[in-house]
């Protein structure tokens, strides 16, 4: 291996947002994760849901309900006289 072209493998301490922390080796000494081992759904067996409600409400709300109601009358045929 040649001499000095690689970074240092120090200790490394990581930190969950779920709280966990725990210390590994790494090339960077602060490692901080969204989720681990403690509160990852296929260790603990527990499904978690994100709070996803609202989105239709909040799409409604934004287009008023006339969305659809636009593509319809381009639509519609015309009538023969």
């Amino acid at each position: 291996m040649k001499k000095d072209i690689h970074p240092k493998y120090e200790n490394a301490s990581v930190t969950c947002a779920c709280g966990n922390k725990f210390e590994t080796r790494a090339t960077v000494k602060e490692i901080k994760v969204d989720i681990c081992n403690v509160c990852h759904p296929f260790y603990t067996g527990k499904q978690k849901f994100v709070d996803t409600t609202g989105r239709v409400e909040r799409f409604q709300k934004k287009f008023g309900g006339q969305y659809f109601q636009k593509e319809k009358a381009k639509a519609k045929p015309k009538a023969d006289n």
